[in-house]
C-alpha cells in the first residue's frame, strides 16, 4: 500500500471517530499532495457536509465527479451533498442540482 493510500486509511478512522476537524487537516494533505485522489474529495464532501461548511462539501463532491465522469456512485454521492446542503441552506439550487445528479447516476447505471 502507498503512503498516501495508508495516510488516508487513517484518515478514515479519524472520520469514524467523528474528529473532524482532524481529519480534514489529514484529507487536506493528502489532495495538496495528489489532487486526483477522488477518495479523498469524497470523504472532504463528507465531512464538510457534517460540519455544515456545504460550499466546501460541493467543491469536492463536483471535483470527484470532474475526476471519474463515468462512475455512477461518485454522482448518488454528489446527489446527497446536495441534499444535505439543501437541508442547511434552503437553497432552492440545490434540489435542482441534486436531482440532476442522481440522473447522472442512474444514466451511467443503465449502460
Amino acid at each position: 500500500m502507498s503512503d498516501i493510500h495508508a495516510r488516508y486509511n487513517e484518515v478514515e478512522k479519524l472520520i469514524d471517530d467523528e474528529k473532524f476537524e482532524e481529519a480534514i487537516v489529514g484529507l487536506t494533505g493528502v489532495v495538496a499532495e495528489d489532487d486526483t485522489f477522488v477518495l479523498a474529495h469524497l470523504a472532504l464532501a463528507r465531512v464538510y457536509t457534517k460540519t455544515e461548511q456545504h460550499d466546501l462539501a460541493i467543491q469536492h463532491g463536483e471535483k470527484a465527479c470532474q475526476l471519474e465522469p463515468d462512475d455512477a456512485f461518485n454522482f448518488t454521492a454528489m446527489s446527497v451533498t446536495y441534499q444535505r446542503a439543501w437541508a442547511g441552506t434552503q437553497k432552492q439550487e440545490y434540489i435542482t442540482k441534486a436531482e440532476d445528479a442522481m440522473a447522472r447516476a442512474q444514466q451511467l447505471n443503465a449502460m
